[in-house]
């Protein structure tokens, strides 16, 4: 059990970080489809810092050091590369759907060719630097008694620090867009942004502030699925988590709690398709692999959280409330 909630947590953790990317993007009134191009960017230069730190002369061995460098650089990453849609959506006022979907080709395309063209034979290292094995006892928070308990165990034995800093993160931007002045004018201009600029709002400023920091969570949220979920493998994809988080902002209802609850669910479904087999109860003082006993192939299991997406959408869509003007491109003229 401990286990299985071990590794729901890391599944998680992307989720719900690239989820809040989502929502506050939209909350400013930019649709930002194109969170899967931007995790994918993001992803991939911080594999390749990661990889320049480890060959640099003045590198220090140094696992978390890389790690925190390289997740920060990410995320810096990911906010520039999401400025060409918001300059796309806020100046040209193009479609914010066409721009999000250019994106989410262009990214993998970039990632690809500057790694054939530059780093073809220094593959399988870089895969190694952006599995830089950041966890809690190689960065030293280290707890002298051996035995846990069942709480610690789960926070603490094998967890990385990645998933400490991005909750964190996501406590403190969940009360940012609420608690703060700034927040409140954010979601203002998603909502209504010819009444937030008649009382002096500067619409376009707020949609670019959105939109960056949607871009600097999904760039972070990139690099710590290839780190943590996928062993450090740079390949080109994150196996679509950005759309499934895009699917946990719907069905959270663009609330932070309850993206954190569907991140929750969907993390742990999709753990399902690489721990199906060693999960197991316990029943006469024996362990009974029931997933591994229905001899179900392992693609039913990677199914099913996607699945499940179209089912818990076809039934929450009725009550899911956008913010109203998401995906319209502001217009100083209009009323």
């Amino acid at each position: 059990m401990i286990f299985l909630i071990q590794k729901t947590l890391i599944f998680t953790i992307p989720l719900l970080i690239v989820a809040l990317a989502g929502m506050y993007a939209e909350r400013s009134g930019i649709i930002n489809i194109a969170l899967d191009g931007i995790m994918i960017f993001g992803a991939f230069v911080g594999a390749l810092t990661a990889l320049i730190m480890r060959k640099s002369p003045f590198f220090v061995d140094h696992n978390q050091l890389t790690f925190l460098l390289a997740m920060l650089i990410a995320a810096a990453a990911g906010a520039l590369f999401s400025l060409l849609l918001s300059f796309s959506a806020v100046h040209l006022k193009a479609d914010q759907t066409i721009g999000g979907t250019a994106l989410n080709m262009l990214a993998p395309a970039i990632a690809l060719l500057v790694i054939k063209v530059f780093f073809t034979k220094d593959m399988l290292e870089m895969e190694r630097a952006a599995d830089s094995s950041g966890t809690m006892k190689d960065f030293g928070f280290v707890i002298l008694n051996d035995d846990l308990g069942p709480v610690g165990s789960v926070f603490f034995d094998k967890a990385y620090i990645s998933t400490f800093l991005a909750a964190g993160l996501f406590i403190l931007l969940s009360v940012f867009i609420y608690k703060t002045k700034t927040g409140l004018r954010l979601r203002a201009c998603g909502e209504h942004p010819q009444a937030a600029a008649s009382v002096g709002i500067d619409v376009m400023k707020m949609r670019y502030l959105g939109t960056t920091i949607s871009g600097a969570l999904a760039g972070l949220g990139g690099y710590i699925y290839i780190a943590t979920v996928a062993n450090g493998t740079a390949s080109g994809s994150v196996a679509g988590m950005g759309f499934l988080a895009i699917a946990i902002m719907i069905f959270g209802n663009w609330k932070p709690l309850g993206i954190a609850l569907g991140a929750l669910l969907f993390g742990f479904l999709k753990c399902l398709g690489v721990i199906y087999a060693q999960i197991s109860i316990p029943i006469r003082g024996q362990d009974v692999y029931f997933l591994r006993d229905l001899d179900l192939p392992m693609y039913f299991y990677n199914l099913i959280p996607y699945v499940a997406v179209l089912v818990v959408l076809a039934f929450t869509s009725a009550s899911s409330r956008a913010p109203k003007a998401e995906g319209i491109p502001y217009d100083k003229g209009a009323r």
